[in-house]
């Protein structure tokens, strides 16, 4: 269950609606915040909206978003009572009424000069969903050798037993056409860490035209990502997938008599 803060009323729907999905970041917020929010409100061509999608936070992170919001404009508040980065971003994406949605993580380690070209194929009509990738021709990363080793791994794994043709699915900045999301966050089971892999399987299944766009990523050092447990999950995921996968081949296969 989620319910929806505005503390500052919004008169005018925005193009584009950025999810910020947060657990427990009272110290990250305000500054990821004030940073997207001056870069939205500088140059950037379309009008814009910043949800901050609360999961279930124990700390002050709901009160730093509400101090946020009355202070800036454009600013929306989505809070949860159950964790998940996915459950955040779906609540969000679901309640919104841009013509674009949006979400990048808190720490911002993709360079904001690529949101432009991210949500521009999206918004002229030539992709349906776009998303950033670290292994893109052209990106340029700063990570450690372990996260490179295991990324690059777990999306050859997705080529493999899914068939996906995205080069990175885990990257944390993603648009889509709004009424594209409708139809596809429902059909996505996971709300957790792999609803980024299985929203992209299922937009391409779907046949959604998806954009890849190489960025600019820098490592966060304070990340809290347990990367035990994340793979686990998204291992279990892939299987789930790569069987529904192998059950509807074999369903569509015309039998002998």
């Amino acid at each position: 269950m989620s319910t929806a803060a505005l503390v500052r009323p919004i008169t005018r729907a925005p193009v584009i609606d950025i999810t910020i999905p947060v657990y427990n970041e009272e110290r990250a917020l305000a500054p990821a915040v004030r940073r997207l929010h001056a870069h939205v409100n500088g140059d950037f061509p379309y009008l814009t909206r910043i949800t901050i999608a609360d999961n279930a936070s124990t700390d002050r992170t709901a009160a730093q978003a509400l101090k946020l919001a009355a202070e800036l404009p454009d600013i929306r508040l989505v809070r949860l009572n159950r964790k998940g980065k996915g459950r955040a971003v779906a609540a969000s994406w679901l309640t919104s009424d841009a013509q674009v949605v949006a979400y990048m993580d808190v720490d911002l380690s993709t360079d904001l000069s690529a949101l432009r070209p991210l949500v521009a194929p999206i918004i002229l009509g030539h992709s349906d969903v776009s998303v950033g990738s670290r292994l893109a021709p052209g990106a340029r990363v700063v990570r450690s050798a372990r996260r490179e080793l295991l990324s690059r791994g777990y999306n050859s794994l997705l080529r493999l037993a899914l068939g996906i043709q995205v080069r990175d699915a885990q990257c944390g900045f993603k648009a889509l056409r709004a009424d594209v999301a409708r139809r596809l966050v429902p059909s996505v089971l996971n709300r957790s860490w792999f609803f980024d892999t299985e929203l992209l399987v299922q937009a391409e299944r779907a046949g959604f035209r998806v954009y890849e766009l190489p960025v600019d990523w820098i490592e966060d050092a304070d990340s809290r990502v347990d990367l035990v447990a994340t793979s686990l999950e998204n291992l279990q995921g892939v299987w789930r997938l790569a069987t529904d996968r192998w059950i509807q081949s074999a369903s569509a296969r015309p039998r002998l008599v």
